[in-house]
């Protein structure tokens, strides 16, 4: 049975552009032959789970375009010169993944099994036509909207014009909110964290209906079409995201892991830890699982630690988003902010920062050496560690790492909530205390329910909020979520897409051309130079003061890095939504394009 779904799945997703549109009944592999009792079911969605459960590294780089993030690759996306040449994501091995769930809500009740349970896979089917969707409307806005197989000859539905996004999106919800209603959450649905369950459904129709929420509510226009939104349906999409928030915190299967005792490990805990689906089951609604056994592995540690690849750094500003132990913000605390050296920024700090970047003490493989962040590879000085596994004989591009990888956690339910709730103008001590106030206790943060708005939040958004409630709920989604593939995304449902194109900063430098010991450890690791012909066995970061190529530091010898500006980074409005690709629309003329492209 596994060989002959593979086949199936395969044939469906192997055909070329021109095959895919016009190939001759491609659903003739006949489908009683598969869809024969419930463990075809299983089996079928279960490739479905494979394909749409994301990879570890498409999940660490979702966001490395963001705000928070600095790095040395190219977004092409944000250069002048992108186009709808440029575009992807409308191949045929995109498509051919809706299409593969299509056949199989069509015809996934030719299998023997009880109402109950066709109709718990019927939802899993919907629930991943869902996620296909969701991926395709944040992507291009409006999509041609498709619910079932479409035939060969059916000339008139392949080639259709895009449906309105309003339209889709209410279909996506209808489909998510089917899931909700039909699919089982006995154990025998749960015994492994990447099945589909309600309670999954209900957590993915909370994170969807706060973006359309939020995206019409801070979004004048459908950018799909550069015109009014046809009806205002920004308080019934946070409405139903609170319902789906609300059915899972009142059923009390999931709650926040803490031990008071491990606080200051356990949040990175969650990301490194070969059997996090076991450890941390309260948490984790759904997730991936790899297994060193079963050879499905990753090497994430590469990923964090060579100069090869992309470099991934935090910025400054992201950095300062984090809260005083005492609840207090930084940015408050000290006038001088941007003046501290890191031991001094780093000391009395929300407890997730110290689980997220290189900070002093931070130690690896059991021992007390310290491991100071390495300039070389993150150039704003603060380091990732997130991910980043504590055995170092795992930082080689071949080590096997099985860590397993959260794709919706509690956590975001509480964010989801105290957001819908706050943009509801609905947020008051009870919803803080069920939502907020555990995260930061968590974290080691003294809850304080806020009064006033943070000015460094409020000029952090553009000034554009000025809720204490909205910009408490941002601060603290960003940093909990932060290397989950949410940011770019919460960007831009929240229209505030010029942080896209931000100047990086990073950690304050003393001067140059001096040994530096950034993380006070008693050996000096890293020197700033701009002396190119400088010989050291120190971490080096090279500047260039008179090159708009080269890095520099804010006050010339000294102050904080500011990352080489020389790869664009430019935003326009109309970046929102990205093109319908060429191709796709010279294959299909009827395809409209997105307004500006």
């Amino acid at each position: 049975m596994k060989n002959h779904i593979a086949i199936l799945i395969g044939a469906l997703a192997l055909c070329s552009c021109e095959d895919y549109l016009t190939q001759e009944n491609p659903n003739k592999i006949e489908s009683e032959y598969y869809f024969t009792d419930e463990s075809s079911l299983e089996i079928y969605t279960n490739g479905f789970i494979r394909s749409f459960a994301t990879a570890i590294k498409s999940f660490v780089d979702g966001d490395k375009n963001a705000d928070t993030h600095s790095w040395d690759g190219q977004a092409a996306y944000f250069m002048d010169n992108y186009s709808a040449d440029d575009a992807t994501n409308w191949t045929t091995s995109n498509w051919s993944q809706l299409r593969s769930i299509n056949y199989y809500l069509d015809n996934m009740r030719n299998a023997v099994a009880s109402d109950a349970i066709l109709d718990h896979y019927e939802g899993v089917g919907r629930f991943f036509r869902a996620l296909f969707y969701i991926d395709k409307v944040q992507t291009f806005g409006a999509v041609p909207w498709y619910d079932t197989s479409i035939d060969a000859t059916d000339r008139e539905a392949l080639f259709k014009d895009r449906d309105n996004r309003e339209f889709v999106a209410s279909k996506i919800l209808e489909d998510l909110d089917y899931a909700c209603t039909y699919c089982l959450t006995s154990d025998k649905y749960r015994v492994r964290a990447s099945y589909i369950h309600r309670y999954v459904a209900l957590a993915l129709k909370a994170r969807f209906c706060l973006y359309e929420g939020t995206m019409r509510k801070y979004h004048a226009v459908d950018p799909s079409t550069g015109r009014a939104w046809t009806k205002d349906e920004s308080r019934f999409y946070l409405g139903e995201c609170v319902k789906a928030c609300e059915a899972i915190m009142g059923d009390g299967v999931y709650k926040l892991t803490d031990d008071p005792a491990k606080r200051q490990t356990q949040y990175r805990d969650m990301f490194t830890n070969a059997d996090a689906c076991g450890v941390y089951t309260d948490e984790f609604i759904w997730a991936r699982d790899y297994d060193i056994d079963l050879k499905v592995t990753y090497a994430i540690n590469n990923y964090m630690v060579n100069p090869q690849h992309a470099n991934y750094a935090f910025t400054r500003q992201f950095i300062d988003t984090y809260l005083m132990t005492d609840g207090t913000p930084f940015t408050s605390k000290y006038p001088d902010y941007d003046d501290l050296d890191l031991v001094a920024e780093c000391t009395d700090r929300d407890y997730r920062l110290a689980q997220t970047i290189r900070t002093p003490g931070f130690t690896r493989d059991g021992g007390t050496t310290q491991w100071a962040p390495d300039v070389k590879f993150s150039k704003t000085g603060y380091q990732p560690i997130k991910w980043l596994t504590d055995d170092s004989s795992k930082d080689t591009n071949v080590a096997a790492i099985a860590s397993d990888v959260p794709l919706i956690r509690y956590a975001e339910v509480l964010l989801a909530y105290a957001e819908a709730k706050a943009e509801l103008g609905e947020m008051s001590e009870e919803v803080w205390d069920k939502t907020i106030k555990p995260l930061r206790e968590r974290a080691g943060v003294k809850s304080i329910y806020p009064t006033a708005a943070d000015p460094y939040m409020v000029e952090y958004f553009q000034n554009q909020v000025t809720d204490p409630f909205i910009l408490e709920v941002r601060r603290e989604r960003g940093i909990e979520l932060t290397m989950e593939n949410s940011r770019y995304q919460d960007i831009i449902r929240w229209h505030q897409g010029e942080l896209f194109a931000r100047p990086w900063k990073g950690v304050w430098i003393s001067a140059v051309d001096t040994p530096l010991d950034l993380n006070a450890d008693g050996t000096p690791e890293t020197i700033v130079t701009a002396n190119p012909k400088l010989q050291s066995t120190l971490n080096i970061l090279m500047i260039d003061g008179a090159s708009e190529a080269g890095h520099k530091l804010s006050r010339g010898t000294s102050g904080n890095i500011l990352p080489s500006t020389a790869l664009e980074r430019k935003w326009q409005d109309y970046k929102y939504v990205k093109p319908i690709p060429t191709t796709a629309r010279q294959e299909n003329p009827n395809l409209t394009q997105n307004p500006k492209w």
